[in-house]
């Protein structure tokens, strides 16, 4: 953290004495555009090219394609270097600690100028973009958690119809709890498993966001209920071990009854399985209605050399036709509302049966929760969840794994 802050403090001075880059380099009209694990998506990238070249002829566009994984440590070099790219797709919330050091652009004074492009946006999917009343982020694609139920299992086990709440729910995974099987599976990066403490009426962090606010007798009784119904098979351990591929392939295996994940879960599990179809496997909001956001936007660096040429770019692919070709490539929905009404009928037609879970994305967007704005979000999710997993899986108790979390979490916030 401190390492980043020190680098994009000496990228940002390099680039205001002008000795980083030379002026032949300075004069050159080009952007570079990062984008995030998507190295398929070639027709539909030329496709934004092709439209900013029409209002910017005199710009060549450079793309670099970065694993998730890589990406960070890829920046910082760039930052540092004084050559920072002017538009990276970031997901979740590690945009925020480069937001909160200075890092990016303020894209508020854009998105207050241009109105025909903010009010194609889910004011919602934008508030998830602002730190300190500034927005940093054009909404790129849009997911959330919701609830896949295998109907196969559950019509095994009696269940005739969906869960309403959190005890039923539970009910339902024991029922489909046996020797090789289990009730319940969720996904536990980015908190995404934080919706299962929400439905439950605990809150993460004060409103104000300076105190953490889990500790409390409710949380522990949830804990240890989660860490019983663990020991005993019905909520899979890989919930608590695994982070993507792991519980997507238990619940392809078909031996899960039910599994809490976010929309692009299901083409990547029914690719896996082919009894997995629109009669076997249903999607619905998560009992309460609360999801956890797990959404992509397109930033722009604070050091880039044209942010009004990246600006225009960042709107042709976050909306209208490049937000559809990129919606239609990607198997995706988007921030622009107008888009995703085109995207609708187009994955009806197309692929019908990824339409429930489709559905769950665009409801309940005023119940999203597990986005708070911390610039040390990684930080905080270092110190809070590893004793959150060691009571889950029984190797600590409910009460000392939170008040171990609680002493963390808060130095933490002391310091933002």
């Amino acid at each position: 953290m401190k390492r980043l802050a020190l680098l994009l403090a000496a990228g940002a001075m390099a680039l205001t004495a002008g000795f980083v880059t030379p002026p032949s380099y300075a004069a050159d009209k080009q952007i570079t555009v990062v984008t995030w694990n998507i190295p398929y998506y070639q027709k539909g990238f030329q496709q934004w090219v092709d439209a900013f070249k029409k209002i910017h002829p005199d710009y060549d566009v450079k793309r670099v394609d970065m694993k998730g994984t890589e990406l960070p440590a890829w920046y910082q070099t760039q930052v540092v270097a004084g050559t920072p790219p002017d538009i990276l797709d970031l997901q979740g919330g590690i945009w925020l600690q480069y937001a909160s050091q200075g890092g990016l652009l303020d894209l508020t004074p854009y998105l207050k100028k241009d109105q025909d492009y903010t009010k194609r946006m889910y004011p919602e999917v934008l508030a998830n973009w602002v730190y300190k009343g500034k927005n940093y982020g054009a909404p790129l694609y849009i997911s959330k958690t919701l609830l896949f139920l295998n109907r196969v299992m559950m019509k095994k086990a009696g269940i005739d119809h969906d869960p309403t709440s959190f005890d039923e729910m539970m009910e339902d995974a024991k029922k489909m709890t046996g020797p090789n099987t289990s009730g319940f599976i969720t996904l536990n990066f980015d908190w995404l498993y934080w919706p299962l403490f929400k439905m439950n009426g605990i809150d993460f962090v004060t409103p104000d966001l300076k105190k953490a606010a889990f500790n409390t007798p409710k949380c522990v009784a949830l804990v240890e209920k989660l860490a019983k119904l663990t020991k005993e098979g019905v909520i899979d351990k890989v919930s608590w071990t695994g982070r993507w591929v792991e519980p997507n392939s238990a619940f392809a295996a078909g031996n899960v009854g039910m599994l809490h994940a976010h929309a692009p879960a299901y083409l990547w599990f029914k690719s896996k399985a082919s009894w997995v179809n629109k009669d076997t496997v249903g999607a619905i909001n998560l009992p309460g209605g609360w999801s956890t956001p797990n959404s992509h936007a397109l930033v722009i660096s604070a050091g880039s050399k044209h942010p009004d040429a990246a600006w225009d770019f960042v709107k042709i692919a976050t909306s209208g036709a490049g937000a559809i070709a990129f919606g239609e490539q990607t198997n995706n929905l988007m921030g622009d509302k107008i888009a995703d009404a085109e995207l609708m009928k187009y994955f009806e037609k197309n692929i019908p049966a990824v339409i429930p879970a489709l559905k769950t994305q665009l409801e309940n967007l005023d119940k999203l929760t597990g986005n708070w704005p911390f610039a040390q979000d990684a930080a905080i999710k270092e110190a809070f969840y590893p004793e959150l997993q060691a009571a889950l899986l029984g190797q600590k108790s409910a009460k000392d794994a939170l008040d171990a979390a609680e002493k963390k979490v808060n130095r933490i916030l002391e310091a933002e």
